[in-house]
């Protein structure tokens, strides 16, 4: 089901410069149809064993249930460059993403969007591989400024750079710490914040990206 690729293990100059072409390819508006299936995705590494683990989990975009669950495990081909974890992490993504017997209508990655040095996070550069929409949503922040936003769940500030907005703070929960949620592909800032909030259930996190972050540690145990 991936569209697109290009070699992974590459030299970091290399890397760099297909960062640059892929973000001439990134569509940063809404540029899809119905959302019935939202696929959350994250990746786990094992240093004791040199593994990294992917897991995908698609759920049911209106009951939230999962609708199905898959997983892949690779050692590294490329070092850890901060900017550049895509080239780490992409390949069993990859390998997890072609297992799906389901096209997910839209993919939420644990990790940042265009919310990254270079326009490029995970969400973004495997949105545009697979060339499906996807939102990034990370639990840190990588770059930009913002303002706390308020306590309550569903309050949100701007994340800004250079007094572009590339991203939104936004509470999922009352009184915890919010997740910056960035666009990755074929998604608009706002609708990213929305899909966000929509697949909620209760957590910090959202329902696709928590059931992949606790698949992927279940992968690596």
């Amino acid at each position: 089901m991936v569209v697109d690729a290009h070699l992974w293990n590459v030299s970091v100059q290399e890397a760099f410069q297909i960062q640059k072409d892929l973000v001439g390819r990134l569509i940063r508006e809404d540029d899809f149809g119905r959302i019935e299936s939202v696929a959350g995705i994250d990746v786990s590494f094992s240093p004791q064993k040199d593994l990294l683990y992917a897991a995908i989990v698609v759920i049911d975009a209106v009951s939230l249930e999962p609708l199905e669950i898959v997983s892949a495990a690779q050692k590294p081909a490329f070092p850890y460059v901060p900017g550049l974890l895509t080239f780490r992490e992409g390949p069993v993504v990859q390998e997890a993403y072609a297992k799906l017997t389901r096209e997910p209508d839209l993919l939420m990655f644990d990790g940042q969007g265009i919310a990254h040095p270079r326009g490029l996070g995970l969400a973004a550069h495997m949105g545009v591989l697979m060339d499906r929409p996807s939102i990034g949503c990370a639990k840190s922040r990588l770059i930009g400024e913002f303002k706390e936003p308020k306590q309550k769940r569903g309050a949100m500030r701007t994340l800004s750079l250079h007094r572009k907005k590339i991203g939104v703070v936004l509470r999922t929960k009352d009184n915890t710490k919010p997740l910056f949620v960035s666009p990755g592909h074929r998604v608009s800032v706002e609708t990213a914040a929305e899909w966000v909030l929509r697949t909620g259930n209760g957590y910090r996190l959202p329902e696709p990206t928590r059931l992949a972050h606790l698949e992927a540690g279940r992968a690596k145990r």
